[in-house]
């Protein structure tokens, strides 16, 4: 498969009402209007890792620290309808970084209750995995898109042993 290399980082907190996730309403291009997460492409001779902490930094204004991620899994994007857009994505979790996530021209940023996930929002696969790698399940998914480009023709979920 030939796909872009995307990553995807996740902020998560805790306080006396749950644990809640940091998500963005995508403000232009791929997604626009979508609830996502945190992330985009890996630039040459860039790891997912760096790409991570450039893409926080860049659409929500904090600064995560590289030992802080933790890698939660992948999940391949397969858009048979157009193969262009396929990505092969690496996902991080976090629960420290400095700053106060912030509005940029990409991401408006918002916390989520985690059992409470605006999925109706976001991409028709984000709650086929996106729990899973918040409960810390390390995962690797495969999702097929339907000809639509917006819904979910399938999932393949297996679990994830960091080594791929």
């Amino acid at each position: 498969m030939t796909a872009a290399q995307v990553t995807l980082c996740f902020l998560l907190r805790d306080d006396a009402e749950g644990q809640y996730v940091l998500l963005g309403t995508k403000k232009t291009g791929f997604g626009s209007g979508k609830v996502v997460g945190v992330g985009g492409h890996v630039e040459a001779g860039e790891t997912a890792i760096e790409a991570a902490c450039r893409e926080v930094m860049e659409e929500i204004h904090v600064v995560v620290d590289a030992a802080d991620l933790v890698p939660a899994g992948t999940v391949d994007f397969i858009f048979p309808a157009r193969p262009e857009w396929n990505m092969a994505t690496t996902v991080f979790l976090t629960r420290n970084w400095e700053g106060e996530p912030s509005e940029s021209d990409e991401i408006a940023p918002g916390w989520y209750p985690v059992e409470q996930l605006p999925v109706e929002r976001m991409w028709a696969d984000a709650e086929h995995w996106l729990p899973a790698m918040i409960s810390g399940r390390r995962i690797a998914v495969r999702v097929e898109l339907a000809p639509d480009n917006q819904n979910v023709a399938g999932v393949q979920t297996r679990e994830w042993t960091g080594v791929e």
